[in-house]
């Protein structure tokens, strides 16, 4: 079951919803009626990220968000012209491109 409370409200009482979520209820918090967080139980599984993420995406800590990984990027930026990263880079996103064509 989930409920929606406000901002203030989830604030004025979040004991309350703490304990809701300990017996397994979602609150979504709003903020001028916008939805913008979510107190779920612990044990919740997370959503699902989406198949076929380009390798040079990582996703942290469940959070189904992504972020690019600018380890290699930096790296290869260290090793190379602006012109040769460049063109090595727009290859990259080619041949990715190709692979996921019918996706």
């Amino acid at each position: 079951m989930e409920t929606a409370v406000g901002l203030f409200e989830a604030k004025t009482h979040l004991s309350e919803y703490v304990a809701r979520a300990e017996r397994g209820e979602e609150v979504i918090i709003t903020r001028h009626n916008k939805p913008v967080a979510k107190i779920v139980p612990l044990s919740a599984r997370p959503a699902a990220p989406a198949g076929n993420t380009p390798p040079f995406i990582q996703r942290t800590f469940n959070m189904g968000m992504p972020l690019v990984d600018l380890t290699k990027a930096n790296q290869l930026a260290a090793e190379l012209e602006d012109e040769e990263l460049i063109a090595k880079m727009r290859r990259i996103e080619d041949e990715y491109l190709k692979r996921h064509a019918g996706s």
